[in-house]
């Protein structure tokens, strides 16, 4: 079965349910599709230290390659306080996304206008590095 965008965002959003952001009220879901066509998610989860805290996306991303993934093949990112809202990876996260990426790589994220938008880490992050 294909995975479709929208049952994507539904899984960022189902994921987004089990977040801890005790502390902000900023839940976040993550959910990717693998080269190898696996779902993975992952939530934030805050701490009273904060930069002990870790992000959805990271989370994600750590359940992808702890089940083998090598490549994101698309990853939807779905936070806010309360309700949807627009909700971009933060620098570390796209950096993370970049690490895994290529440029087919999709980025399923709701913009400012509260409609689903798709990106490229190139978009998002124009001046990634590697250590290759």
């Amino acid at each position: 079965m294909a995975i479709t965008d929208e049952y994507l965002i539904n899984a960022a959003k189902d994921a987004r349910d089990n977040a801890y952001s005790h502390y902000s009220g900023y839940a976040v879901g993550a959910a990717i599709i693998d080269d190898q066509g696996h779902l993975h998610a992952g939530v934030n989860v805050e701490n009273g230290a904060y930069p002990l805290g870790n992000c959805a996306e990271a989370a994600a991303i750590a359940a992808m390659v702890l089940e083998g993934g090598k490549n994101i093949v698309c990853i939807a990112i779905a936070g806010g306080k309360g309700e949807i809202a627009p909700c971009v990876p933060c620098g570390g996260c796209r950096q993370r996304i970049h690490e895994f990426a290529n440029e087919d790589t999709v980025i399923l994220t709701m913009n400012d206008s509260h409609d689903w938008q798709r990106y490229s880490i190139a978009e998002l992050l124009p001046a990634g590095f590697r250590l290759d």
